[in-house]
C-alpha cells in the first residue's frame, strides 16, 4: 500500500542514535553507524522521530510500504518492554492523534488482560486527556470561552510610545488544532485563524493583528500529522461553518504545507471558503 512512513538521509545521518528511544514502536536501529529503518510494519509514519534529529536527516515521505501493525507492535516490541513503554506508547498515540492505532492497542491490552497504564492517570486527573474529540474533563482541551483582558485608559503622553505589559486577546481555549472540537461554540459562523507554531515567536504583534477577535488553532504542518489535520479541519468546516479562513505561516517552505492541508479539508468538506494567507519572514516581517 502507498502510506506515510519515515525515510532517512545517509549522508546527514551521523549515527547519534537520539532518535532511536523516540520510536516507541522499535521500528529504528543504529547498523553500521546509521540510524536504519529495520522494518516498515514497525513505522507508524507519525514521525516522533524527526524532532530529536540534529541534522535534519529525517523526513515523513509517502511511499509503498507494508501497512503498519499495532498489534504486532505491541506484541513484540511495546508489552515486552514494560509498563512504562506501554504508557510513552499510547500517549505518544494520542498526541499525534492516532486514535485508530490507540483504539487497538488498548483492545490488544484489553485482550491479553494487561491493565492500561493510562486509566490510573485519568482517575488522578492528570493525564487522562481524550486528545480533543469533545474536549473531555482534561483542563488541556476543556472547551472554555475567554474574555480578553481590556487594557487600561491611557493618558494622551503615553500613547505615541505604549508603556507597560501587552495584554492577551486570546479568547478562547483549547487552540491546538488536535485538541479543538468541531461542535466547539467559538468556532460557529467564525472567522478562523490557522497559525502555523512558530509565527507567535517570530511575529511580535500576532494578539493585534491575528489573535484578536479570531478563532484560532494552531500546529505545525512539518512534525504534526497532516491527515489528521485535514480531517479535523475538514469537520470544523462541516459542523461550525466559518466564514473565512486566514491561514498565517512562515516562510520557510515546509510551512507552504499548512494551505495545502487547509485546500485538501475544503475538498473533503466538498464546501470552499474564502481564505487568505499571509507569510511572516524569519525576522519577523509581514511579506
Amino acid at each position: 500500500m502507498k502510506r506515510k512512513i519515515i525515510e532517512i538521509n545517509d549522508e546527514k545521518c551521523n549515527g547519534c542514535g537520539l532518535c532511536v528511544p523516540d520510536c516507541a514502536e522499535g521500528a529504528l536501529q543504529i547498523v553500521d553507524g546509521k540510524a536504519r529503518l529495520i522494518s516498515d510494519l514497525f513505522c507508524d509514519g507519525l514521525g516522533a522521530c524527526i524532532g530529536t534529529c540534529p541534522t535534519g536527516a529525517i523526513e515523513v515521505v509517502e511511499r509503498e510500504a507494508e501497512a503498519y501493525d499495532e498489534r504486532a507492535v505491541m506484541e513484540q516490541n511495546i508489552v515486552p518492554a514494560g509498563v512504562n513503554t506501554i504508557k510513552a506508547h499510547l500517549l505518544h498515540l494520542k498526541k499525534h492523534g492516532a486514535f485508530e492505532f490507540l483504539k487497538e492497542a488498548i483492545e490488544y491490552l484489553n485482550e491479553k488482560g494487561i491493565k492500561n497504564p493510562l486509566e490510573d492517570d485519568h482517575k488522578k486527573g492528570d493525564g487522562g486527556c481524550d486528545g480533543g474529540n469533545h474536549g473531555g474533563g482534561c483542563p488541556g482541551s476543556r472547551v472554555m470561552t475567554l474574555k480578553p483582558v481590556e487594557k487600561p485608559a491611557q493618558k494622551p503622553s503615553e500613547q505615541k510610545n505604549e508603556t507597560g505589559p501587552l495584554q492577551s486577546q486570546l479568547g478562547h481555549w483549547p487552540v491546538q488544532i488536535h485538541l479543538i472540537s468541531p461542535h466547539a461554540p467559538f468556532l460557529k459562523n467564525a472567522d478562523l485563524m490557522i497559525l502555523a507554531d512558530c509565527v507567535a515567536f517570530a511575529y511580535a504583534n500576532t494578539h493585534e493583528d491575528f489573535i484578536k477577535g479570531k478563532a484560532i488553532a494552531i500546529g505545525c504542518p512539518k512534525l504534526d500529522d497532516g491527515e489528521a489535520y485535514v480531517d479535523k479541519i475538514a469537520a470544523i468546516i462541516d459542523i461550525a461553518k466559518p466564514k473565512s479562513i486566514t491561514i498565517v505561516r512562515m516562510e520557510v517552505p515546509c510551512c507552504g504545507g499548512m494551505t495545502e492541508i487547509v485546500k485538501q479539508a475544503m475538498k473533503k468538506a466538498d464546501e470552499i471558503i474564502p481564505f487568505s494567507v499571509q507569510i511572516i519572514s524569519l525576522s519577523g516581517e509581514k511579506m
